[in-house]
């Protein structure tokens, strides 16, 4: 493997030893002492807020880059040498040193609240005004906060309650051995199985998978049982009426959202499970389709690409929608932004972490060739150009919901998707829907399964811990209710709840649905694209910059579309229902 398939993090720092990195680790302790003192200082009483708020925004703007490129270094290096003990130790020791913060941030949020005409003096200050959505925002989260000294005792204890909890969980899975023809595999092999092309080791991986979780799931139901317990019980404190709630408000989004796009999920599913259940058929299966198949490829395809032709691709066809998206993906190969090499120590998956201290973002991902692979980079490169598109902005002002996340990533996959389809034979033209509707299935069906795993499981957890096997019904439950007779109920997968990491994060609730809206918010707005061509480029750009400041619906009214509403969502939906029935004819 060539070095350009590796990323260089030296934007950030040269090395741990470097006098730069060592200097803003002292930096931060500094910054930490500056923000309480001042908060002590001036945040008791409202003479010269206008001052005050713009000394809290310029403070945060700064801090945010320091704490971001100390913390970015630790992350990244770890993402491709996870035993990396330097690593390891300065990430927990930052994790501690962020502690510091939560006094003087809670402060200031219990004095903003008092402010009863923040919009009058934000317009008294061109640095306020441009902050004012946030501030406005953050006023609104301080109904939401506990005392200074309970939420101090809060963030402490997390480092030795959910915190370690979340550890331990990753802990378990990344080191879970799983016995398959007398070899010991990690869990990430077994289940990548389920992508081979060879139906018997497909259901041999699955098999083998579920009779290896037996070993961990005790301390998985304890880790999950603790983190909802504590996640409850803080919301509760908070006055969350519940951890939905929370999760809304968090995701700058209405319920009424929400129940639209649940609203037409649930009225497509039968799209989905007629593909599913004339997979089955095809694979030769006669109840419904195996979960250990709902991977299974498709067609009969040899497409196959080399790093530098995966490059070419996505820059040619990135170019087609503008010549600034092409540009931005070919400086991303070029100037090392991306880890695409796939070796031992390095993490698995992919993702794009956005580094707006540098104006640059870095990809991970495992490219072996597929064309599945040079999705996930066009996927990845979307994230980094949602923020190249917002570092002009501030710091403050770069954040973006969850739901808003997924936008550009799946709008630049639905680009490199066509142009592939154009392109293929009817051979390769199965392979690729297929594998485009499989993708869609998880994030619609899957997600919709989870979603209401998620709610019953909470539900439950309030009441009291549950058992192994009240998970496992739960998680079954829910399969048979989001699938229906797309799978055969013999072969379901009790353990979903296990191997996914994101019912393991006490401060992200339902971190789910958001995945479901950005799919079908992206195909929307490709929708848009195809009917109005330019004129949608020249505002692609406005759309995705105003993720930072604003809610989930303001941003949707920029071109028109109204998600309180299903018939977004349903048209959305019927995109990917004209892709079954074009693959259903071709099967």
């Amino acid at each position: 493997m060539s070095l350009n398939m590796r990323w260089s993090l030296e934007k950030l720092y040269k090395s741990f030893d470097a006098p730069e990195f060592l200097a803003d680790i002292e930096k931060l302790d500094e910054e930490i002492k500056e923000f309480t003192s001042w908060a002590e200082k001036e945040l008791n009483d409202y003479e010269n807020v206008k001052e005050k708020l713009e000394a809290y925004v310029k403070k945060s703007n700064d801090t945010g880059h320091l704490v971001a490129r100390l913390m970015s270094f630790v992350h990244l290096t770890l993402a491709t040498d996870t035993r990396n003990e330097t690593a390891l130790k300065y990430g927990e020791q930052l994790e501690k040193k962020m502690i510091g913060f939560t006094l003087p941030s809670v402060k200031f949020s219990r004095w903003l609240k008092g402010i009863e005409d923040l919009d009058k003096i934000c317009e008294k200050s061109s640095l306020l005004k441009e902050h004012s959505f946030v501030l406005k925002e953050a006023k609104k989260e301080a109904d939401y906060l506990l005392s200074e000294k309970e939420e101090q005792l809060i963030a402490e204890l997390k480092t030795t309650g959910s915190s370690a909890w979340t550890k331990l969980q990753g802990l378990l899975t990344s080191t879970l051995t799983i016995e398959l023809d007398g070899k010991k595999l990690p869990l990430p092999v077994v289940r990548n199985m389920a992508y081979s092309a060879d139906k018997e080791v497909r259901k041999k991986a699955y098999e083998a998978e579920l009779a290896a979780y037996p070993k961990i799931e005790d301390s998985s139901a304890a880790a999950l049982n603790a983190l909802k317990g504590e996640a409850l019980t803080i919301a509760k404190k908070r006055g969350y009426k519940s951890l939905l709630e929370k999760t809304l408000i968090q995701s700058r989004m209405d319920e009424e959202i929400l129940n639209a796009m649940l609203t037409a999920m649930e009225n497509n599913l039968d799209n989905f499970r007629k593909y599913y259940k004339k997979k089955g058929e095809v694979l030769g299966y006669e109840n419904g389709l195996p979960f250990f198949e709902l991977f299974a490829p498709m067609g009969d395809s040899n497409m196959h690409f080399t790093y530098d032709e995966a490059k070419d691709f996505i820059v040619k066809n990135f170019s087609t929608f503008s010549e600034k998206l092409g540009k931005f993906a070919e400086n991303a190969f070029e100037n090392r932004w991306i880890d695409a090499e796939p070796r031992e120590g390095k993490r698995g998956g992919a993702f794009c972490s956005n580094l707006h201290v540098i104006k640059e973002s870095r990809i991970l991902a495992n490219f072996t060739g597929e064309f599945g692979n040079v999705k996930t980079l066009a996927h990845e490169l979307g994230h980094g150009y949602h923020g190249f598109v917002l570092s002009n902005a501030t710091f403050l002002n770069s954040h973006y919901p969850m739901p808003l996340a997924e936008t550009a990533s799946i709008f630049c996959e639905t680009i490199v998707l066509n142009a592939a389809l154009k392109e293929a034979t009817e051979k390769e033209k199965i392979t690729l829907l297929e594998k485009s509707i499989s993708d869609a299935g998880q994030v619609i069906v899957d997600i919709y399964s989870r979603f209401l795993f998620e709610s019953e499981l909470i539900k439950r957890r309030e009441r009291s811990a549950l058992s192994v096997n009240e998970l496992k019904e739960i998680m079954l439950d829910a399969q048979k209710k989001a699938y229906g007779y797309g799978l055969d109920e013999k072969y379901l997968h009790p353990y979903m709840w296990l191997n996914k990491p994101h019912y393991y994060y006490a401060d992200l609730s339902f971190y789910n649905f958001p995945y479901a809206f950005g799919l079908l918010f992206a195909k929307g707005l490709y929708a848009e694209y195809l009917k109005k061509g330019e004129e949608f480029v020249a505002k692609y750009d406005d759309i995705l910059m105003a993720t930072g400041r604003n809610r989930i619906a303001d941003v949707t009214k920029m071109i028109g579309i109204d998600i309180t509403k299903p018939e977004f969502w349903e048209n959305s939906l019927a995109l990917i229902g004209k892709e079954i029935d074009e693959l259903l004819e071709l099967l």
